[in-house]
């Protein structure tokens, strides 16, 4: 099982959102690469990326810091935020990013998301973000009338790489990870799930870890990285046992 730690980007810093809100970020740091690499020295082979202020603009908003981490980072890089069509999707598979993630796309242009799936064959990764079951989009500012699961089977078929399920009632709020939910669309759908949203500990890395044969593929950490509560070293191994 892959731990990806998580940058998610603001205004060129690293920062961490409470339950997807804006106006409650907390700040890490203003060097993004320099904090990929802290992630790379600590075992790290993937990273996840987020550009924040893009999931809001529907287009790319932190793109010298995108850079940047893609330059630094030796590992494989999994980027999303406000990426909607096809020219920015080809820009940065150039640029050397390995998978692009997919969320408001999905729900509203699905035959766009499956176009770029089949083009990009593993590289397109299907963000479900729920609020009470239900898909949420643009930055989670809306949410939509479509449950998770309805959303994640209109893609089994598509070729995309993976679905990454966020719980964003407990995002960033190190309430632990929705283990359940995870497993449970794990197990509905025939696309590997990357869990994200509220992990606090060795705890939620164990017990995603039990299910990995399940379907489970990865985790998204951040807050919890950031704050000491859990050794992305640890968890790396604890994730391979």
């Amino acid at each position: 099982m892959i731990v990806f730690p998580a940058i998610d980007l603001k205004g060129g810093e690293v920062v961490r959102l409470a339950e997807g809100d804006m106006d409650r970020a907390t700040v890490y740091g203003d060097n993004p690469a320099a904090q990929a690499m802290l992630f790379a020295e600590a075992g790290a082979e993937h990273l996840h990326v987020v550009d924040l202020d893009g999931s809001f603009a529907g287009r790319t908003e932190n793109r010298e810091a995108v850079e940047a981490i893609v330059e630094a980072f030796p590992g494989y890089v999994q980027l999303g935020g406000g990426i909607r069509d096809a020219a920015a999707v080809e820009g940065w598979f150039e640029l050397g990013v390995a998978r692009i993630v997919m969320g408001s796309a999905a729900l509203k242009n699905p035959d766009f998301v499956k176009k770029m799936a089949r083009e990009w064959e593993g590289g397109i990764v299907v963000a479900v973000d729920a609020r009470d079951g239900m898909v949420a989009t643009e930055g989670w500012a809306e949410v939509s009338d479509v449950p998770v699961r309805d959303l994640a089977r209109r893609f089994e078929d598509a070729g995309v790489a993976s679905l990454l399920f966020t719980d964003i009632g407990r995002d960033g709020l190190l309430k632990g990870c929705n283990v359940d939910a995870t497993v449970e669309l794990a197990r509905s759908v025939d696309i590997p799930v990357i869990a994200s949203g509220g992990v606090k500990g060795l705890d939620d890395i164990h017990m995603l870890a039990v299910h990995k044969d399940e379907g489970i593929e990865g985790v998204i950490t951040g807050r919890a990285l950031y704050e000491g509560r859990l050794d992305l070293a640890t968890a790396i191994a604890m994730a391979n046992r």
